[in-house]
């Protein structure tokens, strides 16, 4: 079964694809990828607002994916656990990548400035705006307005407070608001 990049699964198709990536059939892996990467690296995107870092955490998930396939049990959607994989996986690069301690103590530590944005011609509209969002801010707006995330789990997944995540969010939507009204 081929399936073009832009054409969607069917919830069946997926799971279909699934059983046979479970059996270790790598076209069939080659079609989840080829449906799932554009989102998987937008996400990514989102989180890391770089780039570099977010074609390497991109990889990192279809890696990730491939050898652990077989945990997939089908109790959510496939899409669903495939974004809390990339989520995680992203936010765990970004701790490998900088000092941890110094991100959560900084609260004014930003993800880019204008220039920076401005250089991410792939981006549009609100994602110009998300990325220049501070780092937490940005990991909390982007976990819970995007992906649906409770504060609660991102308190947990980010080592937060549930407050702050809720001050988090907050700040980001004000500051999004803000530049949004400049612009």
């Amino acid at each position: 079964m081929i399936i073009n990049a832009k054409e969607a699964f069917t919830q069946e198709q997926t799971d279909a694809l699934v059983a046979r990536c479970q059996q270790g059939d790598q076209g069939a892996f080659r079609e989840l990828f080829e449906q799932h990467h554009r989102r998987v690296y937008a996400l990514c995107l989102r989180l890391l607002a770089e780039p570099a870092h977010a074609e390497d955490a991109c990889q990192e998930v279809f890696v990730q994916l491939w050898q652990k396939i077989d945990q997939f049990r089908g109790q959510s959607q496939f899409t669903t656990w495939l974004h809390s994989v990339t989520s995680n996986i992203a936010i765990s690069y970004l701790r490998k990548q900088k000092n941890w301690l110094q991100k959560v103590v900084s609260f004014e530590q930003s993800g880019l400035d204008e220039q920076g944005a401005e250089q991410l011609g792939e981006l549009n509209g609100l994602d110009k705006l998300i990325v220049r969002l501070p780092e937490r801010a940005r990991l909390v707006f982007v976990l819970h307005a995007v992906e649906g995330y409770r504060h609660e789990e991102i308190a947990n997944m980010l080592n937060m407070a549930v407050g702050s995540s809720k001050s988090q969010y907050h700040r980001a939507r004000n500051l999004l608001q803000e530049w949004y009204n400049n612009d």
